[in-house]
Parts: C-alpha cells; structure tokens; sequence
C-alpha cells in the first residue's frame, strides 16, 4: 500500500508504506528541524571529548564519547529509515516526531553528568523517550499492515522494546562493566533492522536516504566549524594569541572543507540498492559521523593547547585533530567513494590522504595547518585526475561529473 507522495498535516490518516520509486522525494521540514535539534547533542558530546581529552583522560573520553553518541546516532537512524518508509505527516505524526525531539534534548541535558561523573540517568531517560515513541510509530505502521509487512513492524517494536529494558543494566551495572554492556546492548541495537527485516525489507528511499544522510554530514560539519571558531575566538579574547591560533584555524578549514568536498563527490544513492548495501553504509556512518564531530573537539583541544589550558603533550593535541580526519577519510572512501574511482591512481588518493594526514600528528604546533594542506592537496589532486580523464570517474559518469 503507498500514499499520496505529497502528504499534508491532517488530523489522522493511516501510516502506511510509501512507495520506494516515488520521484521528487526530499527532506520535509520536520525532518530538518529533528536533525537540527539532535545536533545540540552532538555538540554537548563535544564538549565532554574535549574536557576530557585536554585534562589528560582521553581513552576514557573516548569510550563515553562513543557510548553517548551511539545513542544519540541510533536513535537519528531509527527515525530516518522509519520515515523514509513510513512518513505520513499527519498530526499524530508530528506529534510523536516532536516527543523524540524531546528525548534528545533530555539526552542532551544529561551528557555532562554522563562524563563528568559517569551518571547515566538523564542520557537513559532521553534515550527511553524517544525509543518508546518509535514504538508507537511502528505499532501504527502494524496496525494498517497485514502479512510479512505487519510481522516486519512488530518485530522491530518488540526488538526495540526488549533492548531498551536491556540499556537499564547501564544504571546498575559496576563502572568497570558498563563499556561490555554498552558494547552487548549495542550488538543487540544493530541486530534488530537484520532481524525485523527477513521477510520483508521496509520501502525506504535511497534518494531520500541519501538526503538525509548528506543533509546530517553538513550539520555535524558545521557544528565542528561552529565550535572550533568559539575556541578561537575565546583563545584570542582571553590571551591574545592571534598569531597561535591562525594557522590552527586555517588548517581546520581545510579540514572541514575537504571532509564535505570528499563526501559529497560521489553520488551515495546510487550505493543502496539493496537492504544489505543499506545496511552496510548505514551503519558505517557511525564512524563518518562521530569522526567528523571529533574533528571539532579536537580542534577546540589544539586551540587549548596552544594556549596553554591543555595539560597534554603537543603530540597528543595534535592526534585530537588527526586521528578523526584520518579516520574520516577512510571511511568515506571504504563506504563508496571507492565504487566510483577509475585506476589505481585515483583509488590511492584517499587512502593515501588519510596515512598523509596521520602521520602530520608528528608535526608538532604545526600538525593541524599541515594536515589541512594534505587534505586539500588531495582534494587537488582527485580533481587533476577526474580533469586527465575527462570529467570521468567510474559509475559516478553514468549521473554526472565527479571528482
């Protein structure tokens, strides 16, 4: 069953499948404002990698780091392939949709507490929130289903009903247990869209899909931006470091520039054919995502650094804003650049950048502008190569020019 593709807010209606060939399909401004609003999240995780990073506790930074944006990441994926799928805009709808922005934000609010005292009340009742709406989602869908498509939505809201009462462990679980929790409960997480969708897959949208993952890439981008600036402009206002800090903020520039001119070169819909390959690149933006607002805290350490707030090695600051770029790059080109890139020329350039941009690390006050020339020197070089061969770059041809 499919409806109208141009859906209004209305009263109630029913929440059926849409149809996954739909032509002009594009992000709405609900789905805008969510994403909007979970990146508050996202800059709130942040800023505990800083702190912790700069204070000299990064593994432990990191493993919150990662534990909380898991969250904050799968509870985004689960709403953006569910609308892709179900989308009906009505009222109930909104509604729902609104109650999961208020889960993030509960979320949100608790992230401090969450790497400054381990407290994981607040981020667990965020987290609660928005899942049961999603349940009320996918009961709704079920409701208007029948056959292999009602078993595919009740499987996914008992799946995601049973791993929340397992996320409570978190709350009781010893300090030194929680990271094999989190890592258990999160299998589990993953293991559930497998799972619901044996029999039948959900009829999500890979224009749509890909929109919206684009659309998340340029907002984390510019929060990094946003917060690698206020870093900037704190290090100047409280001790005068222009000279200092120029060359970090430029070098972060390019970074943040390189990192949208790789994703966006290629054309990502074309990749998701299949459940497997959505699954794949889904669940590999995991990565994309939470290096690329890595990039950001590690660039407000390097600016602690050099001013001196950072009571860590020059070495380490530097790793803050290398190891995520590098980590970026590659998974960019694991997930798809690498489908579309003609020779082994300009299969090499990614790869290449992110080795170039790892071992900058060893730069010293000068790693960051000089990782920043290695990402822009590969972002030259990729056009050079597209330009050599004629505006040709693989399958990426069939749509239109690439790099």
């Amino acid at each position: 069953m499919t409806h109208d593709p141009a859906p209004h807010a209305r009263p109630l209606r029913p929440l059926v499948s849409r149809d996954r060939h739909q032509q002009h399909r594009a992000a709405t401004p609900l789905e805008l404002f969510f994403d909007l609003c979970f990146v508050v999240a996202v800059a709130q995780a942040g800023i505990g990698l800083v702190h912790a990073v700069a204070e000299g506790h990064a593994d432990q930074g990191v493993l919150d780091y990662a534990m909380v944006f898991f969250a904050i990441w799968w509870a985004w994926m689960n709403f953006t392939w569910f609308a892709s799928a179900y989308d009906n805009d009505d009222a109930l709808y909104r509604v729902v949709t609104l109650v999961q922005i208020a889960g993030v934000l509960v979320l949100a609010a608790g992230v401090s507490e969450a790497f400054e005292g381990h407290d994981f009340l607040l981020v667990w009742l965020g987290y609660v929130v928005m899942r049961l709406a999603l349940v009320v989602q996918w009961l709704r869908a079920a409701r208007h289903a029948s056959g292999p498509e009602r078993a595919t939505s009740m499987r996914y809201a008992g799946g995601v009903l049973a791993c929340q009462a397992g996320w409570s462990a978190l709350l009781f679980a010893p300090e030194g247990v929680r990271p094999w929790v989190f890592l258990v409960m999160a299998l589990l997480e993953l293991a559930v869209p497998v799972w619901a969708e044996r029999r039948l897959p959900t009829s999500w949208h890979p224009h749509h899909i890909a929109e919206r993952y684009g659309l998340f890439t340029i907002i984390v981008l510019g929060e990094t931006i946003a917060a690698a600036t206020v870093a900037v402009k704190s290090g100047v206002e409280e001790n005068d470091a222009l000279d200092e800090l120029m060359p970090i903020a430029a070098g972060g520039l390019l970074l943040v520039f390189a990192a949208w001119w790789v994703y966006f070169v290629v054309p990502a819909h074309s990749r998701l054919r299949s459940s497997k390959e959505g699954f794949i690149w889904g669940y590999g933006h995991y990565l994309i995502f939470s290096s690329a607002a890595a990039i950001g805290a590690g660039l407000e350490v390097a600016v602690e650094h050099a001013v001196g707030k950072a009571h860590i090695s020059a070495t380490a600051a530097a790793a803050a804003v290398t190891m995520p770029s590098a980590l970026y790059l590659l998974l960019v080109w694991v997930l798809h650049a690498r489908y579309f890139k003609v020779g082994i020329a300009q299969q090499v350039v990614l790869p290449a950048a992110a080795l170039g941009v790892l071992l900058c690390t060893f730069a010293g006050d000068w790693a960051v502008p000089a990782a920043g020339l290695v990402a822009a020197a590969a972002v030259a070089t990729g056009v050079a190569l597209t330009a050599r061969r004629g505006g040709r770059t693989g399958a990426a041809a069939d749509e239109r020019n690439h790099w």
